[in-house]
C-alpha cells in the first residue's frame, strides 16, 4: 500500500528535499537531509521500487513536481 510506504517520516524528508529540484544525487540527496548515504540509499530504493520517484538518463533522482499534497481519510474504531 503506498501510504505505508510514504508516511514514514524519513521518506516524507526526501520527499520534500526532491520537490522544486531538477535532479540529485543519493549522495547530493543525503547531505541535504542531514542522514547517513546507507540509510538514504535504502528510503530511495523503496520510493523507487513504488514508483514515487524515478531516475533520469543519467543515473540521478528525479521528482518533477513543484507540490505535494496528500489527501486521506482515517476510519475505523480507534484504539481498544
Amino acid at each position: 500500500m503506498l501510504s505505508r510506504i510514504m508516511l514514514v517520516p524519513s521518506r516524507l524528508e526526501i520527499i520534500n528535499a526532491l520537490t522544486g529540484q531538477k535532479t540529485m544525487s543519493i549522495r547530493a540527496l543525503a547531505k541535504r537531509v542531514g542522514r547517513l548515504y546507507p540509510a538514504v540509499y535504502r528510503d530511495v530504493q523503496i520510493l523507487l521500487a513504488a514508483g514515487v520517484i524515478g531516475l533520469d538518463d543519467k543515473g540521478k533522482l528525479a521528482f518533477p513536481y513543484d507540490e505535494v499534497r496528500f489527501n486521506f481519510s482515517v476510519t475505523g474504531g480507534g484504539f481498544s
